[in-house]
């Protein structure tokens, strides 16, 4: 246990001085939104399509993870929102509630700490997570919190928003990038090689530092917009179920699924599991700002997992190793 701590004790630390900084306002609040630019247009799509080139195309594309990963992304956004629904917590609030409970930080926290752990083959199943959760979780939910407005906006049209969304995110067009470059065995130009593996390595250390200020930010902006205290049933079964339900939700499904004959690799069973253990993705909170839903539940949802998944994680770790 102490081994494995010793890995995961600088990343959540770099999420813990980003967290300070941006509380003592060392570093500026209107800074944080270039930092998370920087992160999300050049770092982490150059770390992904790095892993992307040295990984096979049959691990990030691999149809039995997929077929246990996709249905429990999506058995927790119904049990979650079925969970929360009450007189307070209408769709929009519950929607974006159970994408926190769904969608791990695998972008800008997984994929690094997972390949530390266990080795660059980490990489292929944690990316086609990314990939469910972009795609699938993402715009699923996004559509499921507009149900409260169904005649004038319509869930449809929020679906069609949200695809257009994942359009515009760099994150799997630089995974496809490098899958096929990978399968057709291109490689670029030294320089542009060079400036590639710049950025890649600048990805994990900046994110990191990133989570924790957009963590800082949004509990500083809920806090400020908050009327009344907000009672924990709110937020704390939400987070329990992203750390605690959530993978074991995937290692049932994943030895069931052996069990029955699917050709699932145990490692990419283990990687998912792990996955599926990482704390909420923090940028959940700014979809949440964008739709007007309770970022402040949202944000304490993220915080809550984050610190808490620092023990949670490395024993999650330690059982399935």
């Amino acid at each position: 246990m102490l081994a494995i701590l010793q890995v995961t004790f600088p990343f959540f630390a770099l999420v813990l001085c980003g967290y300070l900084a941006a509380r003592q306002r060392l570093l500026p609040l209107e800074a944080i939104g270039g930092l998370n630019s920087f992160v999300l247009f050049f770092a982490l799509p150059c770390m992904l399509y790095r892993f992307g080139v040295n990984t096979p195309v049959a691990q990030l594309f691999d149809p039995a993870a997929l077929a246990v990963y996709l249905p429990c992304a999506l058995l927790m956004v119904a049990g979650t929102v079925a969970a929360s629904l009450n007189r307070r917590i209408r769709w929009n609030d519950a929607s974006f509630g159970a994408l926190v409970a769904a969608f791990p930080n695998t972008g800008f926290m997984g994929v690094p700490l997972l390949v530390a752990l266990l080795g660059p083959p980490a990489a292929g199943p944690a990316i086609l997570t990314i990939l469910v959760d972009l795609v699938v979780t993402s715009s699923l939910c996004i559509a499921l919190s507009r149900l409260d407005a169904a005649g004038q906006h319509g869930a449809a049209e929020a679906a069609r928003k949200a695809l257009r969304g994942v359009a515009l995110n760099p994150m799997p067009w630089a995974i496809a990038l490098g899958a096929g470059c990978s399968a057709l065995g291109l490689v670029p130009l030294p320089p542009v090689g060079a400036l590639v593996g710049l950025l890649a390595d600048a990805a994990s250390p900046v994110a990191l530092f990133t989570i924790g200020a957009v963590l800082a930010r949004s509990q500083m902006v809920a806090a400020a917009q908050a009327h009344a205290p907000m009672p924990w049933t709110d937020y704390v079964p939400v987070a329990l179920a992203k750390l605690v339900v959530h993978p074991l939700l995937v290692l049932w499904a994943g030895v069931m699924a052996i069990a029955v004959g699917l050709p699932l690799d145990r490692f990419a069973l283990t990687v998912m599991v792990l996955v599926a253990a990482l704390p909420s993705a923090s940028n959940v909170s700014v979809l949440a700002e964008r739709f007007d839903a309770d970022n402040g539940r949202i944000a304490r949802i993220i915080l809550l997992t984050t610190a808490a998944a620092f023990l949670t994680f490395s024993g999650a770790v330690a059982l399935v190793r």
